[in-house]
């Protein structure tokens, strides 16, 4: 046997050329998976890169190039592991390794060193009123991928410039890095900071925050903790990857044990603020653009959560206007009447398609009938 054929030959990729590449690109997402080539996802759609498919050896090659000995060992254990790292001074990363089929595979998502404006990812003006509560739960929502870590990052950057005090975020891992303007800021990371969410919150409380980020509200003590602080004081961001206002509410409170949903009901009645909940679309001419909607809590509002009657919220949306509300679809459908999507594009996010096409209808708006 010929020893020198069989060794492996030399990967024919470089790591520090593909975050390159991701950057030129600008690409959101970059694939690394066995029997496949180095895949970009560019304004929603998944581009290869031209070369060779990726062999099993290749794809450990660049998981060691960027992975450390701890995440390594937790990859070892766990089967995947999540961390951000900085490539140079021109971007930042969030990675997921995994095991697949007993292979090494990378999704890496780039992470803008950029602080976008409220106004430029899209929020209207009036949401900065939100942002100057002294207490409650803000939540934003949406499927993974749809820019909700780049919404709260925009949020809490606003409140840095814009108040005093001190900000405290619990997440995994931190993306956006924060410094110091006119606020404290601490970044807490799960896994090398904190050993969970729940802990974090519970330790929070202890070390004098007004402002509180939570990344990811994932079990009944995490949710538990955001909703006690929100009561007590404190403005209160948290995520949950549902869509629309009225499935937020319902989700919180299937977390809880039947005797005590009528309480939570109560809770959160009285502290959540608003629920921004989120898509992302591909915009004519190539990029991207997030579509909202928003709920802010008045009386009626917050009658409606504590009667469980949520089915109620979104006529409240509609009804809204004068709050500063809007429903997904009236966002999308004024994305479509602004030139700035497509219909078919805005119907494949829409909560009522049937609804939103007889708009289109109305309008003389093109669409694909199926």
């Amino acid at each position: 046997m010929n020893m020198e054929a069989a060794k492996p030959l030399d990967c024919p990729y470089e790591m520090n050329d593909l975050l390159e590449l991701m950057v030129e690109q600008e690409a959101s997402d970059l694939h690394l998976q066995v029997n496949q080539s180095p895949t970009l996802r560019i304004s929603g759609s998944m581009v290869p890169v031209d070369g060779p498919p990726l062999r099993a050896v290749d794809t450990k090659v660049l998981m060691e190039a960027i992975t450390s000995d701890s995440m390594k060992e937790q990859l070892k254990t766990r089967g995947g592991a999540d961390f951000g790292f900085a490539y140079l001074d021109r971007a930042r990363f969030r990675v997921s390794v995994m095991k697949a089929k007993g292979n090494y595979g990378m999704v890496l998502r780039t992470i803008p060193y950029e602080m976008f404006s409220l106004r430029k990812i899209g929020l209207p003006d009036h949401i900065r009123d939100l942002l100057t509560r002294p207490r409650g739960l803000i939540l934003v929502t949406g499927p993974t991928g749809s820019g909700k870590s780049t919404t709260l990052a925009s949020m809490v950057n606003w409140i840095n410039e814009n108040r005093d005090g001190h900000i405290i975020t619990v997440e995994d891992p931190i993306e956006y890095y924060h410094n110091h303007k006119h606020c404290i800021v601490t970044q807490r990371e799960v896994g090398n900071d904190t050993p969970s969410f729940s802990e974090a919150l519970r330790g929070a409380l202890r070390q004098d925050p007004d402002v509180i980020l939570v990344g990811e509200m994932r079990d009944l003590e995490t949710i538990e903790a955001a909703v006690s602080a929100a009561e007590t004081g404190h403005l209160v961001f948290g995520t949950l990857h549902t869509t629309g206002s009225a499935r937020t509410v319902d989700r919180i409170v299937d977390a809880f044990p039947d005797a005590t949903k009528d309480q939570i009901r109560t809770q959160l009645a009285s502290s959540i603020v608003a629920v921004i909940s989120q898509v992302l679309l591909k915009k004519k001419g190539g990029g991207r653009i997030a579509a909202f909607e928003i709920m802010v809590t008045t009386t009626s509002v917050a009658s409606l959560i504590r009667e469980n009657k949520t089915y109620r919220i979104t006529s409240e949306i509609q009804t809204g206007a004068q709050h500063g509300m809007i429903t997904l679809d009236a966002h999308l459908a004024s994305l479509v009447n602004r030139g700035i999507v497509e219909a078919d594009v805005a119907l494949e996010k829409a909560q009522s398609p049937s609804e939103l096409k007889q708009k289109f209808r109305d309008a003389n708006i093109p669409f694909t009938e199926i």
